[in-house]
């Protein structure tokens, strides 16, 4: 990952970046821009350089805008200017992820930063230029960026150190969901993730792991999970992590979806639809990464975390349409569709959570429905909870971390869809509305945690078909920057 340091004194001057403002620095619409005072001064004659080149190349400073001017013979030999819009982190964030895609050529670059720079901005500039030259590549063949080291010019570096680590920390998480998203199925089965669970906790103390396979699922009564992986060669986990530290008030269960890969079962799904479905363990990667990313942050709020594990597959074990299956706890599900098997895992896991975990505040994150994009389009999650207030920190966290959500509602109307004549619950009604509806499904198994419950739809912003800002195409790890936010301030 890019290399970056809080300096004082620039001791290395390849490249300059000054940032730029719109002139009344309030809006990215302006047409005219002007350079911002910083924090150590530049070196002679590159500021006077930089007004004449603001008016002569005529810059509006909105966010992400860059000019390179070369100096030949002189240092820096090069200088860009950065456009940073309204100055806020959102902006920054953005304005890093630009400078870190357009200086990917350069082998080092120096930026000097505003005098009045807020934590909040150095963290969302740290942030865009860890996240944006991310890929994801299984051979070494291909251009990689040359750019390995980002000096940040600052008057008081060390009042910026403990930002820097939470952005570099919130950065290395979402890598690490984007790259568990990322990987074949072909290498990820529900053994491989719990692998790599292990090895991401490995050296965090009040860390635990707790690995259930085919036979304590069994034992225990998971029947939704063993049901969607029943049709696998590949048998179905589940992961409990733990991150308990001594000064914890408050305990956060989350879950997270873990198709492995999903077919569609016997409900299969076309080809179009199914050559993705490598993302369809996405929610559980980014509850796990965010967990591992609190235990290394030490966040003082306990986080146990689920991760139900399985690979829906094509076979004769597979599990059928009109089965009923019989949750942890013992609710009884008739599965209209076993193309609606996430929410069958789900089921599993928040019931466990609720009868045997019996957390403060409960969770769900999962790539659970396709209604999500069609509702939302392809870059905002589906947020659902009857209460207010976690409803409002949740978005308020998300918002902070520069990943979208939107409020949908919980239509009680609908409920009565749910019930089936042999069971409990359809697993999958087709009446209303598909996000909604699955919604209604999941809040079934909470219990008495129903008022402090969360669900995200996040099948549509977990993958991105091209770059936009700090999201690079692929996975996008979403959700580990909006969990860790909400994390730091549950307590």
């Amino acid at each position: 990952m890019l290399a970056i340091r809080l300096i004082a004194e620039p001791d290395r001057l390849d490249v300059l970046v000054l940032p730029v403002r719109p002139a009344d620095s309030t809006a990215d619409g302006d047409t005219s821009a002007q350079p911002v005072s910083t924090a150590v001064v530049a070196p002679d004659g590159t500021a006077d350089e930089a007004d004449a080149l603001v008016s002569a190349a005529r810059l509006t400073g909105r966010t992400g805008e860059i000019h390179t001017q070369l100096r030949p013979g002189r240092t820096p030999g090069r200088l860009l200017l950065l456009g940073i819009g309204a100055g806020d982190e959102a902006a920054w964030r953005t304005a890093g992820a630009a400078l870190a895609r357009s200086a990917a050529a350069e082998t080092h670059i120096t930026l000097a930063l505003p005098a009045e720079v807020t934590p909040a901005a150095v963290r969302g500039l740290t942030e865009g230029l860890l996240l944006a030259p991310y890929r994801f590549r299984l051979t070494e063949a291909g251009d990689q960026p040359a750019l390995t080291g980002v000096d940040l010019l600052l008057a008081d570096p060390t009042a910026y150190e403990d930002t820097l680590e939470t952005a570099r920390t919130t950065a290395a998480m979402t890598h690490l969901a984007r790259d568990l998203t990322n990987t074949p199925s072909s290498v990820k089965t529900p053994q491989w993730f719990a692998d790599q669970v292990a090895s991401a906790a490995s050296d965090l103390p009040d860390l635990r792991l707790r690995v259930r396979g085919p036979d304590e699922l069994t034992a225990e009564g998971f029947g939704g999970i063993l049901a969607v992986g029943g049709g696998s060669a590949s048998g179905p986990r589940l992961v409990e992590l733990d991150w308990h530290p001594a000064n914890a008030r408050t305990h956060v269960v989350l879950v997270g979806k873990g198709i492995t890969f999903d077919t569609g079962g016997i409900s299969i799904k076309p080809v179009a639809s199914m050559k993705l479905m490598r993302k369809d363990m996405a929610g559980a990667a980014a509850v796990v990464a965010a967990t591992v990313g609190a235990a290394a942050l030490r966040l003082p709020v306990r986080i146990t975390t689920l991760a139900p594990l399985a690979e829906n597959m094509v076979s004769g074990a597979a599990f059928r349409p009109g089965d009923v299956i019989r949750h942890y706890g013992g609710t009884t599900s008739e599965t209209t569709n076993s193309d609606a098997e996430g929410r069958l895992v789900l089921a599993d896991a928040l019931a466990y959570a609720v009868q045997q975990l019996e957390p403060d505040l409960l969770l769900d994150v999962a790539t659970l429905t396709g209604a999500n994009s069609v509702a939302l389009g392809k870059r905002t999650a589906a947020l659902y909870s009857d209460n207010d207030e976690l409803a409002a920190s949740v978005l308020a966290a998300a918002e902070a971390a520069g990943e979208s959500a939107w409020r949908m509602p919980l239509h009680t109307d609908y409920v009565e869809y749910l019930g089936s004549e042999i069971a409990d619950l359809y697993s999958a009604p087709t009446q209303g509305a598909g996000s909604v509806l699955a919604a209604l499904y999941l809040r079934e198994f909470t219990g008495e945690l129903r008022d402090r419950w969360l669900h995200l739809d996040m099948s549509a912003p977990s993958w991105a078909d091209g770059d936009q800002a700090e999201v690079s195409r692929g996975a996008t790890g979403w959700g580990v920057r909006s969990l860790l936010r909400w994390l730091a301030e549950v307590n």
